[in-house]
């Protein structure tokens, strides 16, 4: 999934050869308009908006914690402080 910038033939070939499904909207000025799924393309606004509060979070954002086991305890723990807000 990604958003009108990445409407190139060239992405978009790529991505078909890699056997995964073309979630990219099209640009006005593309002669040829493909279908794409708008709800697949719409739970990526809710991706993005996760990623962004979980930035919010210096010790994620800095990564403080060095070893990779504690950085992904410290994801799942924001992930849950997030949830339960």
């Amino acid at each position: 999934m990604a958003d009108k910038a990445y409407d190139t033939d060239a992405v978009v070939a790529t991505i078909v050869a890699l056997g995964a499904q073309v979630v990219v909207p099209n640009k006005k000025n593309r002669l040829v308009p493909r279908v794409i799924d708008r709800n697949l393309y719409q739970n990526r606004n809710k991706v993005e908006r996760f990623f962004s509060r979980l930035k919010q979070f210096r010790r994620l954002a800095t990564r403080y914690v060095k070893t990779a086991s504690s950085f992904f305890g410290m994801v799942h723990f924001v992930s849950a402080l997030l949830w339960i807000r």
